[in-house]
C-alpha cells in the first residue's frame, strides 16, 4: 500500500509540473540580492495567452499603491496607503487580518505610498510615512511594539511665503492657486530589509523640495534658503525589541564638499562654476546639516561579506544649489555598509553637486559579471540618468555602464534664469522603480521614463544679508513623454531589445522562469513580454494604473502572479485599491 501510494505522489509531481518547484516570495526583492526573478515555469511563453484573473481584493483605499506583496506559506501580505497592513489567503484572496495604523496630524513629505512590508521569526515589519517602526504579529496582525524613528519637525518645510515675501511667488511662472502637496520632511515609505537580527529600513523626504499643484500643473521648487532640509539616514534595529542599533547618515560634517569635481567618474562635464562654489564656502559651511540624502528603497545585501548596498537621494535643497557648495557627499550615490555596524565601505557618486533631481532610487541589485576575462562580484543600479550602473562590490569602482536605456539631451546642463530643458528630467530616467535580473541569461529588465524637464533658476529679490539667493523649478515636457522597458546586458552594458511604452514607466519588473518579462502601465494595462525579443504576449487592462512591482509564487502546484493596480497621483495616473492575482485555468 506505501509502494502506491509513493508511486501516485510521483505521478502527480509529472503530471502537474510546478509543484515540486512550489516556492515563497519571502523578501522585497525574492532573496537578498533584489533580483525579483521567479523560479517558476508553470505560467510560460507556450501558455501565457490563457493567464487570468484568479481573484481580486479592494481595500478600500484609493491612492497611490505601491505596495510589493510578500507571500509566506499560504498566506500574503500587503501594506496600503497610510500603512494599514492587510494579510490575505494567498489561494484564495480572503482577508486574514487588518491592521489599522493611527494616522499622525503631521502632514508628511512625499503623500501615502508604502512599498511594502517584511516578515521574518513570526513577525511583520513596517516603516510607516508619519516616521514609525512596528512589529505586527504574522498570525494576528496584533501589534508587538513600536519605535518612533523620524521626527516630522526637525526641519521647517519650504513654503510658498518664504518666496511670496520676496519675489511675489503668486505672480510668478509658476501659476497662480498653488496648492502645497509635499514637502521637506522625514517619512519612510521603503519596504524594510531583514537580515540577521536587524531590521533595516531608511528615511526619506530628505530635501524633498516644495511641491505645488498649480493651474500649470506639478511645479516642484527649491529654495536655497538655508532653513530647509534634512539628513536622510539608514538605520537598524532589534528584531525582537525594535531597539536601535545603528543609524548612518547619507551627508556628515563638512567634509561633504569633497573633491570639487567637474565631471562624472566616466568624464560627464556637470558645467559647474567651481570659483563661485568656493567664495561661498565659508558662508554655507554648515550646509551639511540640512544636507539631504534620502533613502528610497530596499537595500541588497550580501550574505558572504555582510555588507549592505543602497542609493541615497539628491542634496537639499533640492535642484537648488546656490547655499551648498561642494560635491556633496553622499548624496546621489550608491553606497556600501557593514551591517553589523553601519559602518561606511565605500560611496560611488553618480552626480556630484546634483542640480537636477537624480536621486539613486530604483535598488540596487547584486550579480557576478566578468572583466578582462575574470569573473567580479558586481553591484547594479538603474539611474535616474538614463544608464546602469555596474560597480565592483567590493571596491565601489566603476566597471562600465550600459548604453543609455531613454533619450538624453542636455544631460547635466547648467540651470538658466531663461529655462533650460533636460532630459532625463527629475523624474528619471529609472525611477524608485525595481529591476528585474535574470542571472543565467545575463539580463537585466529596466523600466525607464522619457519626460523632459524644462529648469528655471530665478533670482530673489528679498534682504542680500539673508541666505535665500535663487530659487529653482522646472516644469514637464507633457507633449514629448513615453516609457521604456529595456533588456541590458550584464556583461557589457549593451541593450538586448527594447520595447517602448505609451506612457513612462514606474512601479517596476517582474522576469520569470518561465521566459517572462511583467510591468505595467500608468493606463491600467498589466503585460508580459517575451524575455528574449521583447515581443508583448500577454496583457490585463482595468482602471487603475499598475504602478507597482509584481511578484510571483506557487502553492499547491499551482503558480501565481500578483501586482497592486492603484496608480500614483503624482505622476497624474488613475488610483484605484485593487490587488489582482493571476493564474492559469484549472485543467
Amino acid at each position: 500500500m506505501k509502494a502506491l501510494l509513493y508511486f501516485l505522489l510521483i505521478a502527480i509531481l509529472l503530471i502537474r509540473p510546478g509543484f515540486a518547484d512550489d516556492t515563497e516570495w519571502a523578501t522585497y526583492g525574492n532573496g537578498l540580492e533584489n533580483h525579483r526573478f521567479s523560479p517558476l515555469t508553470q505560467i510560460n511563453r507556450e501558455n501565457i495567452a490563457d493567464l487570468e484573473l484568479a481573484w481580486e481584493y479592494k481595500t478600500g483605499i484609493k491612492a497611490s499603491f505601491q505596495t510589493s506583496p510578500i507571500q509566506v506559506g499560504k498566506q500574503l501580505f500587503i501594506s496600503t496607503p497610510f500603512n494599514h497592513v492587510i494579510a490575505l489567503d494567498a489561494q484564495t484572496g480572503k482577508k486574514i487580518w487588518r491592521y489599522k495604523h493611527p494616522q499622525s496630524d503631521k502632514k508628511s513629505c512625499c503623500g501615502p505610498a508604502n512599498r511594502g512590508v517584511a516578515v521574518s521569526q513570526g513577525k511583520v515589519f513596517q516603516a510607516t510615512i508619519d516616521g514609525h517602526l512596528i512589529a505586527l504579529d504574522q498570525t494576528s496582525g496584533e501589534l508587538i511594539w513600536d519605535r518612533k524613528v523620524g521626527d516630522l519637525s526637525l526641519s521647517m518645510q519650504e513654503s510658498i511665503s518664504a518666496l511670496s515675501d520676496f519675489d511675489g511667488l503668486s505672480n510668478s511662472a509658476l501659476g497662480d492657486n498653488a496648492k502645497i502637496t509635499g514637502g521637506t520632511s522625514h517619512s519612510f515609505n521603503m519596504a524594510p530589509q531583514v537580515y540577521g537580527n536587524k531590521v533595516i529600513i531608511g528615511s526619506t523626504g530628505a530635501g524633498y523640495g516644495l511641491h505645488l499643484d498649480t493651474d500649470k500643473g506639478l511645479r516642484v521648487v527649491g529654495l536655497g534658503d538655508g532653513r530647509t532640509g534634512l539628513r536622510g539616514f539608514l538605520a537598524a534595529f532589534d528584531i525582537e525589541t525594535g531597539k536601535e542599533l545603528w543609524r548612518w547618515y547619507s551627508v556628515n560634517g563638512e567634509h561633504w564638499v569633497g573633491q570639487w569635481r567637474e565631471t562624472t567618474e566616466s568624464g560627464h562635464n556637470l558645467n559647474r562654476d567651481i570659483a563661485r562654489e568656493k567664495s561661498q564656502q565659508q558662508r554655507f559651511r554648515q550646509s551639511w546639516k540640512l544636507g539631504g540624502g534620502s533613502i528610497w528603497t530596499t537595500p541588497a545585501i550580501d550574505p558572504k561579506t555582510g555588507w549592505l548596498f543602497l542609493g541615497t537621494g539628491n542634496p537639499a535643497p533640492n535642484m537648488d544649489d546656490s547655499a551648498r557648495p561642494g560635491d556633496n557627499l553622499h548624496t546621489s550615490s550608491i553606497v556600501a555598509l557593514d551591517s553589523r555596524t553601519g559602518a561606511l565601505k565605500w560611496a560611488f557618486q553618480q552626480v556630484p553637486h546634483d542640480r537636477w533631481g537624480y536621486d539613486v532610487s530604483s535598488p540596487p541589485v547584486l550579480f557576478e559579471t566578468e572583466v578582462a576575462g575574470k569573473k567580479v562580484k558586481a553591484v547594479g543600479q538603474a539611474g535616474k540618468t538614463g544608464w546602469f550602473y555596474v560597480l565592483n562590490r567590493a571596491t565601489g569602482k566603476l566597471l562600465f555602464k550600459s548604453e543609455a536605456f531613454v533619450p538624453q539631451h542636455n544631460l547635466f546642463a547648467d540651470l538658466t534664469e531663461a529655462g533650460v530643458t533636460i532630459a532625463p528630467g527629475i523624474a528619471g530616467g529609472s525611477n524608485w522603480s525595481p529591476v528585474a535580473l535574470n542571472a543565467t541569461k545575463k539580463q537585466a529588465y529596466v523600466a525607464g521614463i522619457h519626460l523632459p524637464a524644462t529648469y528655471f533658476r530665478k533670482p530673489l529679490s528679498g534682504d542680500k544679508n539673508l541666505p535665500w539667493q535663487t530659487y529653482t523649478y522646472f516644469e514637464f515636457d507633457e507633449t514629448d513623454k513615453h516609457g521604456t522597458l529595456s533588456a541590458i546586458s550584464l556583461e557589457n552594458g549593451q541593450i538586448n531589445w527594447q520595447q517602448k511604452t505609451r506612457l513612462p514607466l514606474l512601479g517596476g519588473v517582474l522576469a520569470t522562469a518561465g521566459g517572462l518579462v511583467f510591468s505595467g502601465e500608468g493606463d491600467g494595462e498589466f503585460f508580459a513580454l517575451d524575455e528574449d525579443t521583447g515581443q508583448k504576449l500577454w496583457s490585463y487592462k482595468q482602471p487603475a494604473g499598475v504602478n507597482a512591482p509584481a511578484i510571483s509564487y506557487s502553492i499547491d502546484g499551482k503558480q501565481y502572479i500578483a501586482v497592486a493596480a492603484g496608480g500614483n497621483k503624482i505622476a497624474g495616473y488613475p488610483t484605484g485599491d485593487s490587488l489582482l492575482v493571476f493564474a492559469l485555468p484549472d485543467g
